[in-house]
Parts: structure tokens; sequence; C-alpha cells
């Protein structure tokens, strides 16, 4: 039994490879969300477009990404995942040479749509690839650790895109940005090398366990509620400070608040991740992010508007994490790819809802109805994880 544990404390979790696909991951979202704020502002100003026809634009790729990611994780799980994630990587990449010639609305919706397939696809793969590269006794706290980089990505983009934005009022130069990016991340996906022990795995036969975790429903219904909260605040953000707070120059200092607390949340919930006590990090987290979700809908002032990000970061930092290595568990070893597509489907739908539910809230009754819807969603999905969820995990958790 010393032997056992000797050998395992001696595994490396930051191993070349796992510090590559977290490079991987880093540059897919940045590449995306670099974008994510400003295409509400892009639609405005070049096609004068209104809020509800925004919000439909901005949710095409969620749709086409939901209809891809079952597909993806079936694949990740039956097929060598290196060569699988070197193709969808190269078809995420090779997307954005579209929004440089998207010149009407329509050319954008249909690029903004297909551009979600291999978003959709990439996310899986690579997320299943990190899991792979692990070692065993670190996993938990690995799975911890890889989401950090898209969520470190999705907060960090977002400002970076601003402030390029301000300096440059340059489109197309975000676009070649994100572009070259995505080829970046492409090339670090090709040097990729997955262990010999885990690049062979049995056949996967076809069922609906394959395509989504049915033994995660529950899981997968609540943190549908928090990418609807994330979907809605961070697409409207940008405008919910200019019309509502007149600040307009202060939405990456937002992004780069949340994005603190985001890294320095997740440094402090490995720790907890690794001695398996998932469902505390999880209640934690959609406490303070209701705390920060509910500041920032109903304080309207400049400081509850930055105050609210560091909750916000703060607590997505401890859940999302959490919610993943739920997902990882209550799954068999063969479901892997399954796994990790059942909580980016579930986030994606929310969000996806979520930017629905805010462009139309915000046409008819304003940004800040819109932010209050958030709140409340927020909230419920809280109530939902602290009275039936947070049971229901430990009831289907799986020793694998």
């Amino acid at each position: 039994m010393s032997e056992t544990s000797s050998t395992s404390g001696k595994e490396r979790l930051w191993n070349s490879e796992y510090l590559k696909v977290m490079t991987c991951n880093f540059l897919l979202f940045f590449a995306f969300y670099l974008l994510t704020p400003l295409l509400p502002i892009y639609l405005d100003t070049e096609f004068k477009a209104d809020k509800d026809l925004i919000g439909v634009i901005l949710s095409g790729y969620v749709v086409a990404t939901l209809v891809a990611r079952p597909f993806s994780g079936y694949i990740a799980d039956a097929f060598n995942r290196k060569t699988v994630l070197v193709i969808c990587f190269f078809l995420f990449f090779i997307c954005f040479t579209g929004y440089l010639g998207a010149g009407s609305l329509l050319m954008f919706f249909i690029v903004r749509t297909l551009h979600g397939i291999p978003f959709g696809a990439t996310t899986v793969v690579n997320s299943t690839v990190a899991i792979d590269v692990l070692p065993g006794s670190r996993r938990n706290e690995g799975i911890g650790y890889y989401g950090l980089s898209n969520n470190l990505a999705m907060a960090v983009a977002p400002s970076v895109g601003i402030y390029l934005y301000q300096a440059t009022d340059n489109f197309r130069l975000l676009f070649w940005i994100s572009l070259a990016l995505a080829f970046v991340g492409f090339l670090c996906s090709s040097k990729v090398r997955i262990p010999e022990s885990e690049a062979k795995h049995a056949p996967v036969k076809k069922s609906l366990d394959h395509f989504f975790l049915t033994r995660g429903w529950l899981l997968a219904v609540n943190i549908c509620f928090f990418g609807a909260c994330w979907g809605l605040m961070s697409n409207y953000v940008a405008l919910y400070g200019k019309l509502e707070l007149n600040i307009t120059d202060g939405t990456g200092i937002f992004f780069m608040i949340l994005s603190a607390g985001l890294f320095v949340s997740r440094l402090f919930g490995a720790k907890s991740l690794r001695k398996g006590q998932m469902t505390r990090n999880a209640a934690f987290g959609v406490i303070v992010s209701s705390i920060g979700y509910s500041l920032f809908a109903f304080v309207v002032t400049p400081w509850s508007f930055y105050l609210s990000a560091a909750l916000i970061g703060i607590g997505n930092g401890q859940m999302y994490p959490a919610f993943l290595n739920m997902f990882v568990k209550v799954a068999r070893p063969d479901q892997r790819g399954t796994a990790n597509s059942s909580i980016l489907i579930s986030w994606d739908l929310g969000m996806g809802l979520g930017i629905l539910l805010g462009g139309f809230v915000a046409e008819n009754a304003g940004f800040l109805r819109a932010f209050h819807t958030a709140a409340f969603l927020q909230v419920g999905g809280a109530i939902l994880f602290i009275l039936f969820t947070r049971l229901f995990f430990e009831r289907r958790k799986l020793e694998n």
C-alpha cells in the first residue's frame, strides 16, 4: 500500500502533453471569445441590426454546437482522438476567414452558425484528450486546472478585444487576430501525444448513453441554468455598461477583474478537488455567483458593477470544474468523451437560451430587466443544486 501511494505521489500533473492540451484549449477559447462582446456592437454599427435580431444571429452558433457535440463525444470515444482533434481544430481555424468575407447579415449568420460545429467538436475532443494525458492519481485536480484555461480565456479575451477595438476602431483587425490565434492552436494540437495505454481502447457500440450522459441528466439541467446567466451577461455587458451606467471604457476592466476572480478561485479550489470535495466546491461557487449576479442586476452603480465581476469570477471558478468532475465521476471510463460533451451541451444550451432571452427582454423591457432575469436564473440554479442535484450526484457517482 505504501509503495502504491509513493508511486502515485510521484506522478507529474504538469507533464508536457497536459501543458500542450491546456495551451490548445486556451487558444481555442481566446480566439473565439475575443470577438464575443464586440459582435453586438459590430452588427449594430455595420448592419444596423436591432436587439432581437442580434440575439438570433449570435445564438446561431449555439444551435450548431449543440447539434455537433453529442456526435463529437461518440467520435472521441470511438476513433483515434489525436486525429479527430487535429481535424476539428483545423476546421475551427479556417472558419474565421468567413467573418472577413461576410458582407451581409445573412452571410454573417451563416458563418457564425457554421463556426459552432468545429468549435463544439474541438472543445469536446480536446477536453477528452486532457483526461487521457493526466495521471490517474491526479485526474480530479488536473480536470480542475484544465477548466482554468478556457475560463481564463473567456474572461481575458473579451477585455483584450474591447481594448484593441477602442485603440484601433477596426473590426477586421480583430478577425485577423482571432484567425492567427486559432492557427497557432491548430499547430499546437498537432504536437500532442496521447499515452499508448489511452490511445488504444475497446470499440464503442452505438447507444444513447454514448451521445449524452443520461446518468447525469439532473447535473445537465442544473448547469444549463448557469450557462444561461453567463451567456446573457457576457454578450450584453458592454452595451449594458454603455447604456445604463454610461461606462464606455470600463468593460475591459470588468472582464479583467472577472478573470482574476476565476484564476484565484481555481488555485484554491484545486486542492479540495484533489480530496474529492466536489459538491462542497460547487455549493460554494453557486452561492457566491448568486450574490455576484444579484449585485450586478439590482445595485446599479460603478462600484457594484466591478465588485460583481469579482464575485461572479470566484463563483464560476469553483462551480464549473466541480461540475465537470461530477460529470466524469458518474460516467464509465469508456464514456469520457460523452461526459465532456454532455456538460458542454448543457452549458451551451443555457448560453444560447440566455442570449436569446437577454435580447428579447432587453428589446421589450430594457437591459436592467434582462439582468434581473439572469440573477433569478442563477439563484434558482443554486437552490436546485443545494436541494436536489447534490444528493443526485452522491447516489450515482462511480468509483472508477
